[in-house]
């Protein structure tokens, strides 16, 4: 018997808006999906979409020569799978600065499949000082490389998901000490097995489009997790939301 999504179907999220290439620079780059990667069903987890996207950032920064200025901090990731990539599918990503601030910028990235995967991602990050403290301003040299192709667009850290309230569903969930980063905080591609967790068994997902806001660091150890409707809250043990998700059909 086929298992049903939980998810409630809604309309599109129109928290952050998708812009389309045009000038400056764009890095491109390759990946394959191995059995790592994939559910039961043979579909990409949403968690290894965002272990993608953090690469390619990573490997444009680098090959950029500003992997020295200053740490990088996501502050809030959204996916939106059109159709999902499948077990030993190879794929392109595309990724380009789509915006930028005194001290955060928007990085758009597409993945596409040569069996016809298409997947769609906005990611805001925070620079950080190099002690991995306080944010930053972004040097003139990132702005030489990534501004052109912001065109002017300038992002906000503003976090837009509401609090939780009213009547919901209360679980837990328990970030490993595997889930840890270089930060030894928890990675941000770990927050998104938490819904992967609602999505085991699913065969007849066809896409989703969510958004997760990072508020503050988590360890590894046990936190609540809060659902109502379209929304996910991640509960600190201090009682404080760590994390919120957004969530659509698609």
């Amino acid at each position: 018997m086929k298992r049903q999504s939980r998810l409630t179907s809604r309309p599109d999220l129109t928290s952050s808006r998708f812009v389309a290439y045009d000038v400056g620079r764009l890095y491109r780059t390759a990946a394959a999906v191995h059995l790592a990667d994939v559910a039961p069903t043979g579909r990409v987890r949403l968690d290894a979409i965002a272990r993608w996207l953090q690469d390619v950032a990573y490997a444009d920064v680098v090959d950029a020569r500003l992997d020295g200025d200053g740490g990088w901090v996501v502050r809030r990731t959204r996916i939106v799978v059109k159709a999902f990539p499948q077990f030993g599918e190879t794929l392109r990503l595309e990724t380009f600065c789509s915006a930028a601030a005194k001290t955060c910028a928007e990085r758009r990235t597409t993945l596409r499949g040569d069996s016809g995967a298409e997947v769609e991602a906005l990611a805001l990050w925070v620079n950080l000082r190099g002690d991995g403290g306080a944010p930053r301003r972004l040097s003139a040299r990132f702005h030489d490389v990534f501004g052109p192709s912001a065109e002017g667009r300038r992002p906000t850290v503003k976090l837009r998901h509401p609090p939780p309230a009213g009547n919901r569903d209360r679980g837990t969930w328990r970030f490993r000490g595997a889930d840890l980063d270089l930060a030894g905080h928890v990675n941000n591609a770990a927050y998104w097995q938490v819904l992967e967790e609602e999505l085991v068994g699913t065969d007849d997902l066809g896409g989703i489009d969510a958004e997760i806001e990072y508020r503050l660091p988590l360890i590894a150890g046990d936190v609540s997790v809060i659902r109502k409707e379209e929304m996910r809250w991640l509960i600190d043990p201090f009682g404080e939301v760590a994390a919120s998700m957004r969530i659509n059909g698609a």
